[in-house]
């Protein structure tokens, strides 16, 4: 809906993170738009804000940043980038319910900001998202894509006598049995959000002493940024130590799971976009991403053996 309001069209161009869900790229594709895959950082995983003038031309018109794992993309760079150059940002914060940045709430820096509420979500609904309107540009014209491309909520507040069909829309309404699950959902936010990082910070305190060892990495949080517990991933040094890793864990029927693969890898990357510079991080910290069980319900027992049995791998290492 935001790629839809903002008016991407043939011969534009987009600059999203090649280490993404494809859904931060397809809203730009299916716009036929060009998404532009940019490299990540080696610490957040989250777009690399000092490079994105190497993926810069005079067609770019807007920037997706995504949030990953929840925790903030820098956006104050990013801001001052997009200004310079005229740009839109629409953030992709689907991870990020909750999050702050320098005391902001994550999504109020971009143009617009779009939020998940899809089953793997802190806060969710089974499906379903939310799309925050920063810029007043495109507050009405999301309401009509809202409406199925009607003014039919200027109708309602009293402002035409009849609403018709005015733009390009769709379907994105929520039906009443998912909006009162996803109320339930985020009433309890905090509480979610709040238990998440606990059960993060565990696995923090416990592993952060391999952290610059050589065998593992673990998540960065910069200044600044609050993060919601979202995801705690670890950096195996190879391919093969993670696949071994999860083989092991999996014997002692843990589930732990690697993540994305990076956009210009696949088929549908290698099609709808182009590569914005040299992706060096993204096609390399994605094969060796581990993401470790977490969610509310994680009892300290369970973690305890999740944390044993990494600990016992990395001491091999």
């Amino acid at each position: 809906m935001a790629s839809l309001v903002a008016g991407f069209g043939p011969g534009d161009e987009v600059l999203v993170p090649d280490f993404t869900f494809v859904s931060s790229a397809q809203c730009v594709a299916l716009r036929d738009a060009t998404p532009v895959l940019c490299d990540i950082r080696d610490d957040t995983l989250n777009m690399d804000e000092t490079r994105l003038e190497e993926a810069l031309t005079d067609k770019t018109k807007a920037i997706i940043p995504v949030h990953y794992a929840g925790v903030s993309a820098e956006m104050n760079s990013i801001r001052e980038f997009a200004d310079k150059h005229n740009l839109l940002i629409i953030e992709d914060a689907a991870q990020a319910i909750g999050c702050s940045y320098h005391e902001k709430p994550v999504g109020m820096v971009g143009d617009m900001s779009v939020f998940s509420f899809h089953s793997t979500k802190n806060v969710h609904c089974g499906e379903g998202g939310m799309v925050v309107v920063n810029n007043p540009e495109f507050s009405e014209k999301c309401s009509i894509a809202w409406e199925k491309g009607t003014d039919r909520s200027r109708f309602m507040e009293g402002r035409v006598e009849k609403y018709q069909w005015q733009a390009l829309g769709s379907s994105f309404l929520a039906s009443e049995i998912t909006a009162a699950m996803l109320s339930v959902q985020l009433n309890a936010e905090q509480e979610i959000n709040d238990r998440r990082r606990v059960i993060w910070q565990r696995y923090n305190d416990a592993l952060g002493q391999y952290s610059g060892s050589g065998k593992i990495k673990t998540p960065y949080i910069p200044d600044g940024v609050v993060h919601n517990g979202h995801m705690y991933f670890i950096i195996l040094p190879d391919q093969n130590s993670r696949s071994a890793l999860i083989s092991e864990l999996e014997e002692k029927n843990i589930s732990a799971v690697f993540h994305y693969t990076p956009l210009h890898e696949s088929n549908g990357g290698k099609k709808y976009c182009k590569q914005g510079m040299e992706l060096r991080n993204a096609s390399d910290l994605p094969h060796r991403l581990l993401r470790l069980p977490l969610y509310p319900d994680l009892s300290h027992d369970d973690q305890s053996r999740v944390i044993d049995m990494v600990f016992e791998f990395v001491e091999r290492l």
